[in-house]
């Protein structure tokens, strides 16, 4: 990785600068490539930070390539996150494997992940509204990221952050990456095996939705 991974200056690791200009926290610009964030130390940042995700979840582990291998290319994707006044707020870097290059029956088998039908929404919405009920939500960071694959995928190192003294190693996953084919579905098993645990049924009209034991 360039530089030390757990010595950079994160957004909220020195608030006391906040005084001083929000602009020293984020990049103004969306890079045209890899090369071009490098330049920035807040896209680097942004690119510290999407790798210290993979760290934290055990995405993957740095392997000998075996007999065979054809890793899957990374390449990464970045976007700035606006507010509502339409300033920039964050500079999210994500780093997302080439599915495109996946090959049916080795790479990946399932694919299909169940989403909720819009009129389930809808009713679940006018029920709350009728009932004076108060709906939650929430969102999970990186939620792809916690699903499990049962498939044996190897991707290549990403690009700017390869390994100075492991350059021909690849990455076996762990879990899913975002772009691989069945990452939806993984993250699917993995988030309904914990409503299940937690004595939480789906319900038979919409299987997306659920409903309380």
């Amino acid at each position: 990785m360039i530089g030390d991974i757990y010595q950079r200056v994160t957004r909220s690791s020195v608030n006391v600068l906040a005084f001083f200009s929000h602009s020293a926290y984020v990049a103004s610009f969306e890079p045209r490539d890899v090369s071009h964030a490098l330049s920035d130390p807040n896209w680097v940042n942004a690119m510290h930070e999407e790798l210290e995700n993979f760290e934290r979840n055990h995405v993957w582990d740095l392997v000998e390539p075996p007999p065979n291998c054809h890793p899957i290319g990374t390449k990464w994707v970045f976007k700035n996150k606006q507010g509502e006044d339409g300033m920039v707020v964050r500079n999210k870097a994500r780093l997302v494997a080439q599915g495109f290059c996946q090959k049916e029956g080795i790479d990946y088998e399932e694919t299909f992940a169940p989403v909720a039908r819009l009129e389930a929404i809808r009713i679940l919405l006018a029920f709350t509204a009728s009932k004076g009920f108060k709906l939650q939500q929430m969102d999970v960071k990186s939620a792809f990221l916690n699903g499990f694959i049962e498939e044996e995928v190897y991707v290549r190192q990403p690009p700017g952050f390869e390994s100075a003294r492991f350059l021909d190693r690849v990455y076996k996953l762990r879990k899913a990456l975002y772009g691989l084919k069945q990452a939806p579905r993984a993250w699917y098993a993995r988030l309904k095996s914990f409503l299940l645990k937690s004595s939480i049924e789906p319900t038979t009209i919409d299987h997306a939705l659920s409903d309380p034991d």
